[in-house]
């Protein structure tokens, strides 16, 4: 079967490719190898710029002239019909590892795979540039080495820690060739295996990762035992030695300068199980000891070990039974070497070769706990090392440490009962028939208050002030800020008298009041424990007291008939239950909305606090600053007067009283507040209905005009002279085409003629003047895009009253009228207009010149003209 031709697709793309210098590269020399392993040859191809990747054919020859198909990466019928069946099985397989590289895998390798093989690559270049193919020799050889154990079954060793043991492995070769061995030890536990130490083909020893110190220290060895015999020795063994144990043998050639490993094999040599070191401690289950005593804890240890190990002891305390080691507390501890490391008041003494005593002086009730003891075995290895053979930890023995806690009393009672609010009240918290109170105890108090309910609920006490061992009080939350301002105050007058004192009394603060007293017992390390509390009885602080009552009854002494008079009204106080009141009064106003579904609008106008300082509240009308009072007539009657009032005035006015009690300096405390009967300005009157509307005779403009907007008023009704009337005119502007935008002022013209301009960011210009009586007119100069939208006025009336005031209407608003800005077209091109066509023509212009200058200077050329015959000239005419 002949070779099929390439594929077009493929060749097009190759032909593409541009090769410089390309070289294909297969191992120099010769491969050599045993039967039945395993042949791998790599080819690549260096300086190739080629496709993205670059295709490889195989070839194989016995003798080194005539080559046969093998394999190729793009070809399915490359191979010829000796290998298909190898290919099939994946007995021989291709494996690319590079764009440019491939290896040639042949799997139990056979006599019959000795000679040469070729790597190719395909090329369709014009011109070749360098080697496209490269063949390298294989060598197959007879297995001919062996490796076993020393004796068949490998045997099982059981071992204690740090008996020696031995292994040994025997291995030959009969190979024709010269070849060198190489041979490594390894133990084998579960899944997981560890090189211990090997021998290289090369001579040199090797040891495995976590044997380089027992190597050099010559715990761990392999020697040589006659000519076919390897030997691992182990001086010492440990807990980690235990598994099973494979001796690995490779054989190695040496093929121009360059080492090869031609076949390896494993042999299973024995199972080594180490037995642990046996190791137990005895310590007591239970002591007690009385406190200020000596405490002293023995820890027994029994082991089979009889060689010289070393013990390493360490005491450990704990405040649960069942906590870990890592929060436990380490007392003391004696090394290896006999070296004692403990605090002063801890001692660890060996008593005999295996007991240990923990000794703690001058016990307290700190020292109440669990105590444990842990051993660890050391064992001696080579270059003074040690290395750790058994380890285990004792039961807890628990120690309780009992003493005489001292006996006492509390009574608490009050020195200073409150018969009404603001009085002081007065604790005395009393320690009596007190018994073994020793000079290390210290007594410290601890205030509670709990509220007094008629109902069986369950009151929570709450923590008023609390001392601790060192004297510091800390507050609670209720009494934190109280105590701060001095009001409630705590002290010890004497070594058994502790007071409570709170400088005014409220009704908060009725309820019942007990004491705890703490005592307290100093440590070693001169810190305090809490030993013993003891509870006082209650004490209820209680006084009957009545509701404060405050009324207030307001009235209008002089009747009020029409606008621009004087209103007046007084408020009469009277309080019952409350103690030396003082009053403040302020003043406010109902005033009913335009929404007569909404609440009135209640406005605070002026006030009078209890020091007689008059405060002007929500009252904001600039021009009359003085028109309203408030005064003190007697301790318990006030007077308002509002002076000139308008029509705007009217409404439900009442007296807002509260009355204050002392409490001590300055300080005062708000009693009752109570609201007075309203009273009410009414005016009755039938002036004019004012309108207002707007209109303009330029609702569209174009960019630039003039816009013009009148705000033209109307009246309804009575008819008013002129000087009569006057108006507060303002205009806004909602900037788009709906009302969904809030209003920007734009101009504004109060009563007296005074114009004001809203501050705005166009280049536009505003105008605002009064044109007639009832007529006002904004004007826009120089109108631009942004001035559209919709434009209304809002005008606040002014009316003389018959007794010459002037009174302030209701505010109107107009109806929004819309200003349309549009452009002119003509204008806006104008100017670009005639610089395009200006433009234009001097280019033309100029674009002439150039061609007229070049051909009469640059390509002038002179034509001699030659003479014709006439017949010549005939027959062109002719043609």
């Amino acid at each position: 079967m002949g070779r099929p031709a390439p594929r077009p697709l493929l060749l097009a793309l190759l032909s593409l490719a541009v090769c410089r210098g390309r070289v294909v590269r297969v191992p120099a020399g010769s491969l050599v190898r045993v039967v039945g392993t395993e042949l791998v040859i790599p080819c690549n191809v260096s300086d190739y710029d080629g496709p993205s990747e670059q295709n490889f054919d195989w070839s194989f020859s016995s003798s080194g002239s005539s080559f046969v198909e093998l394999a190729s990466t793009w070809e399915v019928g490359f191979p010829a019909q000796l290998y298909q069946e190898r290919l099939q099985r994946g007995d021989i397989l291709l494996r690319r590892t590079a764009n440019d590289a491939v290896e040639l895998h042949i799997k139990n390798v056979q006599p019959s795979d000795q000679g040469h093989y070729k790597c190719s690559t395909p090329s369709t270049d014009a011109t070749v540039q360098g080697n496209y193919e490269d063949t390298v020799q294989v060598k197959v050889l007879a297995d001919a080495l062996v490796v076993g154990p020393s004796s068949r079954p490998p045997p099982g060793l059981s071992l204690r820690e740090g008996e020696p043991f031995e292994l040994r492995c025997v291995t030959t070769t009969m190979s024709p060739l010269h070849t060198h061995l190489a041979l490594r030890w390894e133990l084998h536990r579960g899944p997981v295996h560890r090189n211990i130490l090997s021998l290289s083909h090369e001579g040199r020893f090797h040891p495995g990762p976590g044997y380089e110190q027992r190597y050099h220290s010559g715990d761990v060895r392999l020697d040589t035992v006659g000519s076919d015999a390897y030997r691992l020795s182990v001086a010492r063994a440990l807990s980690a030695d235990q598994g099973s144990y494979r001796c690995v043998v490779s054989e190695w050639i040496t093929e121009q300068g360059s080492w090869q490993e031609i076949q390896e094999k494993a042999v299973e040599v024995a199972t080594v199980v180490i037995q642990p070191t046996a190791l137990q401690l005895a310590v007591p289950r239970t002591v007690s000891v009385a406190e200020g005593k000596d405490l002293d804890l023995s820890c027994n240890i029994t082991t089979d070990r009889v060689d010289d190990v070393r013990p390493e002891v360490t005491w450990y305390f704990r405040k649960t039974p069942d906590a870990s080691l890592l929060a436990s507390h380490m007392l003391a501890r004696l090394d290896r070497d006999s070296l004692v490391h403990s605090s002063p008041h801890v001692a660890l003494s060996h008593v005999d070769t295996r007991s240990y005593h923990l000794l703690v002086r001058d016990v307290s009730k700190e020292n109440s706990g669990y105590y444990l003891c842990l051993v660890a075995l050391w064992a001696p290895g080579h270059n003074r090392s040690w290395h750790k053979v058994a380890e285990a930890m004792s039961a807890p023995s628990s120690v309780s440490v009992t003493w005489l806690e001292p006996e006492y009393q509390v009574y608490l009672n009050a020195s200073k009962v409150p018969g009404f609010s603001d009085d002081p009240t007065e604790l005395q918290c009393r320690v009596v028939d007190t018994k073994r109170l020793e000079t290390g105890v210290r007594l410290t108090v601890s205030w509670y208050y709990k509220m007094n309910r008629r109902s069986d609920d369950v009151v929570a006490s709450e923590l008023l002030a609390v001392m601790d061992g060192d004297w510091t009080l800390r507050y609670g939350e209720r009494s934190k800020q109280r105590a701060q301002s001095g009001e409630f105050i705590f002290s010890k007058e004497h070594t058994d008298t502790f007071s409570f004192r709170i400088q005014r009394t409220t009704e908060e603060d009725r309820g019942s009041y007990y004491c705890v007293v703490s005592a307290w017992t100093r440590q070693r390390n001169n810190s305090w424990v809490k030993s013993k509390d003891v509870f006082s009885k209650p004490v209820n602080i209680f006084w009957a007291s009545e509701d404060s009552v405050l009324v207030v009854k307001a009235r209008q002494p002089k009747p009020f008939f029409a606008a621009g008079n004087t209103f007046e009204m007084t408020c009469k106080v009277s309080s019952k239950n409350i103690k030396s009141p003082r009053y403040s009064v302020l003043i406010t106003a109902e005033k009913p909305v335009g929404d007569l579904s909404s609440p009135n609008e209640t406005k605070y106008i002026i006030s009078l606090d209890q020091d007689s300082v008059v405060k002007l509240e929500n009252w904001t009308d600039a021009s009359r600053v003085d028109g309203v009072v408030l005064e003190k007539v007697q301790e318990d009657e006030f007077r308002y007067r509002m002076y000139q009032t308008q029509v705007s005035d009217a409404g439900l006015y009442r007296c807002v009283v509260t009355a204050w009690s002392p409490i001590g300096g300055s300080l005062w405390r708000e009693a009752a507040t109570s609201l007075s009967n309203p009273i009410e300005i009414d005016f009755q009157t039938s002036g004019p209905i004012f309108n207002v509307s707007v209109h303009s005779d330029t609702p569209s403009v174009t960019r630039g005009e003039l816009i013009q907007l009148f705000c033209i008023v109307t009246l309804e009704g009575a008819v008013l002279d002129p000087d009569d009337m006057a108006f507060d005119v303002s205009w806004f502007a909602v900037h788009s085409f709906g009302l969904d935008k809030a209003p920007v002022l734009l101009s504004s013209l109060d009563r007296k003629g005074v114009v004001t301009t809203g501050q705005r960011d166009f280049k536009s210009t505003l105008s605002l003047e009064r044109v007639s009586v009832l007529e006002f007119l904004l004007q826009v100069h120089g109108s631009e895009d942004q001035d559209f939208g919709n434009y209304y006025c809002s005008v606040t009336p002014w009316v003389r009253s018959p007794t010459g005031s002037w009174q302030r209407e209701a505010e109107i608003h107009s109806r929004p009228i819309f200003i349309t800005v549009k452009m002119d077209v003509l204008n806006a091109f104008k100017y670009p207009l005639l610089i395009g066509v200006g433009l234009s023509t001097v280019i033309g212009l100029l674009s002439c010149l150039i061609g007229y200058c070049s051909s009469h200077w640059c390509c002038k050329k002179e034509v001699r003209e030659t003479r014709r015959e006439r017949r010549r000239l005939m027959s062109m005419e002719m043609d």
